[in-house]
């Protein structure tokens, strides 16, 4: 009787814990813990909140950012194509300097990247409105610190320069255009500053009430590699 009473005050504690996480019409039951004094503390995990101060608009120099929530909207859009953009230029310009001796060896891995590019890219690319499109072209020029016009005249129409020539056939855009944090593209940049300090999803939230969505690559490194030319003879 004895075993059968100690069996029954062990399975009960994990029985309850069971029954505590099962789900029933109207939500959910609450963990417990009874403390020392007698007190009863429920527990539960809620789901995180934002809190903005009052006048927000007025700590930011004056900026409603609500009036310029289609640059907001276009910049989650397209910002992490020009991030991936960045990583795959470096990568690029680090195999050609590490692997290629030969003008035919160049040419030939440049044909290979283009190739990728176009196969994880061109789809999303072309789904892009024609502001997206602007925006991208002017976030790669900071990101890689060339305008596209000159990403072209460096790959002498390879990689970039057909990868970034249909971005601008699609949007008309003009290549030479450099991009100007402290100028024409000052809203750009402080977009841009808010998402390297980590503040983009409440920063977000405060405009349109809701998380933004996250546009996942399906990676921002190239598998294309050098290839050896094939001797004569």
């Amino acid at each position: 009787m004895k075993k059968a009473f100690l069996l029954l005050c062990l399975l009960l504690p994990a029985a309850f814990s069971a029954f505590a996480q099962w789900p029933f019409k109207g939500g959910y039951l609450m963990y417990y813990q009874v403390e020392e004094n007698g007190d009863t503390v429920f527990r539960d995990v809620i789901d995180p909140v934002w809190v903005f101060p009052k006048n927000r608009r007025r700590r930011n120099k004056g900026k409603d950012w609500r009036k310029e929530y289609r640059l907001v909207y276009n910049f989650n859009r397209v910002y992490p194509y020009a991030l991936a953009g960045r990583k795959m230029t470096r990568q690029v310009d680090s195999t050609i300097a590490a692997d290629v001796s030969k003008r035919a060896q160049r040419s030939r891995y440049i044909d290979d990247v283009e190739k990728e590019l176009f196969r994880l890219f061109e789809k999303d690319i072309r789904s892009m409105t024609i502001s997206q499109g602007a925006l991208l072209m002017r976030l790669i020029d900071r990101e890689c610190g060339k305008s596209p016009y000159d990403l072209i005249k460096t790959y002498e129409s390879g990689f970039v320069a057909s990868f970034w020539q249909l971005v601008a056939k699609l949007f008309s855009q003009d290549l030479k255009a450099r991009y100007d944090p402290n100028g024409r593209d000052a809203n750009i940049e402080q977009l841009v500053q808010i998402w390297e300090a980590g503040h983009w999803d409440a920063f977000y939230y405060s405009i349109f009430m809701e998380k933004p969505t996250r546009y996942t690559l399906e990676r921002d490194r190239l598998e294309s590699e050098v290839r050896p030319l094939k001797k004569k003879g």
